[in-house]
């Protein structure tokens, strides 16, 4: 009689060995991960909310301070994301290392789960701690929290992906930040963090729906006011459907081991 076959066993130890360290990593480098990202989201509150503040009092019947909250935390989620995945993974094809990682007893997605998860968890925790920064300087009031929170860990794992996806394709350091620097960032300001699209004149703002990042600060800012620019619905799938697509490139890299194995 013949057995069933087993599914392959999750390394777990593999997992926790690749978070461990790239979350140690993180705590050498406390100041860079966490403090000057504090300190950045400190000063827009001083500039964006003393300047533009001063002369717009509301946005759709939320003051202009508490208004920017999402976006900024939006902001430093999407390039923090980014910076930390593609970083973990770059290291070690700058050392050579990653081929230890490739003939170690470790799957592809076991070694996609732990450096992922690392840079996730470190973006989650920066999130949560500028939306305390945030709530020194304006009132704040979260309508749908648990939502708040799932847009907060879909949005962090999707880039954490994408950062993973840039750090496999950078050749050297300047690449790494090529993409965030010169088309997230831009991205985000011309996404709504800082206004509202209905405030744009047409055919700009038709032509602001066509900015992804648009929908993922809107999502998030109807979790804090239960208001957007798009239906919270749209938000979600337009998410869900970029995580779905990093992860089918992650999958194409790790079975034809473009920049991994040459």
């Amino acid at each position: 009689m013949s057995s069933a076959t087993k599914a392959p066993a999750v390394n777990y130890h593999g997992i926790w060995a690749i978070y461990r360290f790239e979350m140690a990593r993180a705590l050498r480098t406390l100041w860079q991960s966490l403090v000057t990202p504090v300190i950045t989201t400190s000063l827009y509150f001083v500039v964006f909310g003393g300047a533009i503040g001063s002369k717009i009092s509301t946005v759709g019947g939320v003051g202009y301070g508490s208004f920017i909250v999402p976006g900024l935390i939006m902001l430093s989620l999407l390039t923090q994301s980014i910076s930390n995945a593609s970083i973990g993974i770059y290291f070690p094809k700058f050392t050579g290392t990653v081929f230890e990682l490739l003939s170690a007893p470790v799957s592809a997605m076991e070694m996609v789960v732990g450096y992922v998860g690392a840079a996730a968890t470190k973006s989650i925790v920066l999130g949560l701690i500028i939306l305390a920064t945030a709530s020194l300087f304006v009132p704040l009031s979260i309508v749908h929290p648990f939502a708040m929170l799932a847009f907060l860990v879909l949005t962090s794992v999707a880039f954490s992906l994408f950062g993973f996806i840039i750090g496999v394709w950078a050749k050297g350091f300047e690449q790494l930040n090529f993409i965030p620097a010169l088309l997230i960032t831009p991205l985000t300001f011309l996404g709504g963090a800082f206004y509202s699209i209905d405030m744009l004149p047409q055919p700009w703002r038709t032509v602001s729906l066509f900015n992804p990042v648009v929908y993922l600060v809107s999502g998030f800012r109807w979790a804090f006011f239960d208001k957007g620019d798009v239906s919270v619905g749209l938000s979600l799938g337009v998410t869900a459907l970029f995580l779905v697509a990093c992860l089918g490139v992650i999958s194409w890299i790790f079975k034809t081991g473009w920049r991994m194995k040459n």
